[in-house]
C-alpha cells in the first residue's frame, strides 16, 4: 500500500475539472496505445465517472475494454466475484474491496491493466473509522498487484468523486510510465 490519508484540494471550478480529467484521460489513451493494452475499470462511489471520462475520449474503444459499476455490494459480489463474507468483515470501502475489485475487473475483462475504485462520497455515510472523503484504490498490471492507496479526500460530493477520478487517472498514468 502506499501513502496513507493525504487529502487533496478540491477545484472549485467545474470548467477546470473537466479539464483536468479530459487532458489525463488523453494522455492514458496514447500510452495504453503505445503500450498495447487495454484498460478496466471497477467503480463504486464514482459511479462510472472514471469510465465516461475516459470514453469522452475520440479512439477510445481501442484502448479502453469496458467498466464495472458496482455501487452496491450485491453488484459487486455478482459482477465482480467480491466476496460476501469479506464485504462483511472488511467493509465495502477497505484495501481488501479493492483489491477483490481489481482483480475481478481484470477476470470478467479482456484488459491486462485495471484500477478500482471504491470510497464513501457523502454527504452521509461516513463513520469515525471511515469518514467521508475515504477511498480506496487498486490498480493491476496483469496478473501482479501493482499498488493499494488509502486517500482521505476533502470537499463535497462532486469534489470527492472528482478527485477520486483524477486520482485513478494520475496513478495509471505513473504505472505506465514506470513499467508496474
Amino acid at each position: 500500500m502506499r501513502g496513507g490519508l493525504v487529502p487533496l484540494r478540491p477545484f472549485g471550478d467545474t470548467r477546470a475539472m473537466s479539464e483536468t480529467l479530459d487532458a489525463l484521460s488523453l494522455a492514458l489513451g496514447k500510452r495504453l496505445v503505445a503500450a498495447g493494452l487495454r484498460l478496466a475499470t471497477a467503480e463504486s462511489c464514482t459511479g462510472g465517472w472514471l469510465a465516461k471520462v475516459v470514453t469522452d475520449i475520440p479512439g477510445s474503444s481501442g484502448w479502453f475494454d469496458r467498466g464495472f459499476v458496482v455501487y452496491s455490494n450485491v453488484a459487486k459480489e455478482q459482477m465482480l466475484g467480491v466476496d460476501a463474507a469479506m464485504i462483511a468483515d472488511e467493509g465495502a470501502v477497505s484495501e481488501a474491496a479493492a483489491r477483490a475489485m481489481v482483480a475481478g475487473a481484470l477476470a470478467r475483462s479482456e484488459a491486462q491493466i485495471a484500477v478500482a475504485v471504491t470510497g464513501i462520497a457523502g454527504p452521509g455515510g461516513g463513520s469515525e473509522e471511515k469518514p467521508v472523503g475515504t477511498v480506496w484504490f487498486a490498480w493491476a498490471l496483469g496478473e501482479e498487484w501493482v499498488d493499494t492507496q488509502r486517500l482521505q479526500f476533502a470537499g463535497n460530493r462532486e469534489e470527492v468523486r472528482h478527485q477520486s477520478v483524477r486520482v485513478a487517472l494520475e496513478r495509471l498514468l505513473e504505472l505506465l510510465d514506470s513499467g508496474g
